[in-house]
C-alpha cells in the first residue's frame, strides 16, 4: 500500500528514477546534494516507491515527540552530533548484526554549505565490507539518479574524487558548490 502511495505521489510530483539499486543484500548510499528539508521528502518517497527498507541516520533532535516515532518507523536512528560517538564502529555493527542492512546517509552532514564532505560514510562501507551506492537528487530534471555500486579500492582519494565527480552533475534545490576531497590532517 505505502509503496503503491509512493509511486502515485513520485508520479503526480514529476519524479522519475534514473538507474536502480543494486540486488544486494547490503551497501550504505550516499544521498546528495542535501540542501534543503524537501530532500528528506523526496528520499523518502523514492524509498517508498522502491519497495526496499534503508536505514538513514538524522539528528537526535528529529526524534523526540511527537514526532520521534514516525522518524523511528521508517528507519531512522537517532545520532547526537554533540557527543564524540564512535559512529563508525557502532554502524559497521549493525552491519554485521543484519545481513541485510542498507543505510542511507547525507555526506555533507546539514543542508548548509560546507568546505569539507564528511567521510565516515567511507570508513564505515570499508569496516563493514560493503559497497557504497551513490544517489543524487536532481531538482532540476526531478530524477532520482542511481549510480552503480562502487568498491572501495584502498585508494581513499580516488574513491572519493569519484564520487564527488558523480555529484557535481546533480543539482539540488539550491545549489552549491560540491567541494573537492582533501584527506584531513590528524
Amino acid at each position: 500500500m505505502f509503496k503503491a502511495l509512493c509511486r502515485f505521489l513520485m508520479k503526480l510530483t514529476g519524479w522519475r528514477f534514473e538507474g536502480e539499486l543494486p540486488p544486494l543484500p547490503s551497501y550504505i548510499m550516499t544521498v546528495a546534494p542535501h540542501t534543503s528539508n524537501w530532500d528528506f521528502i523526496v528520499g523518502v518517497m523514492a524509498r517508498g516507491a522502491l519497495g526496499e527498507r534503508i536505514h538513514f541516520l538524522g539528528k537526535h533532535q528529529l526524534f523526540i515527540p511527537p514526532w520521534g516515532w514516525f522518524f523511528r518507523a521508517i528507519g531512522g536512528s537517532p545520532v547526537d552530533r554533540r557527543k564524540n560517538n564512535n559512529l563508525v564502529d557502532a554502524v559497521s555493527a549493525l552491519f554485521e548484526a543484519d545481513s541485510n542492512f542498507k543505510l542511507a546517509l547525507a555526506p555533507e552532514g546539514t543542508r548548509s554549505a560546507v568546505t569539507r564532505w564528511k567521510t565516515g560514510f567511507y570508513h564505515i562501507a570499508v569496516k563493514a565490507k560493503v559497497p557504497i551506492v551513490t544517489v543524487g537528487l536532481d531538482f532540476a530534471s526531478r530524477k532520482v539518479v542511481i549510480a552503480s555500486p562502487t568498491h572501495t579500492s584502498g585508494d581513499m582519494q580516488a574513491d572519493m574524487d569519484s564520487i564527488i565527480a558523480f555529484y557535481r552533475g546533480i543539482h539540488g534545490r539550491y545549489p552549491k558548490a560540491i567541494p573537492d576531497y582533501v584527506p584531513s590532517e590528524k
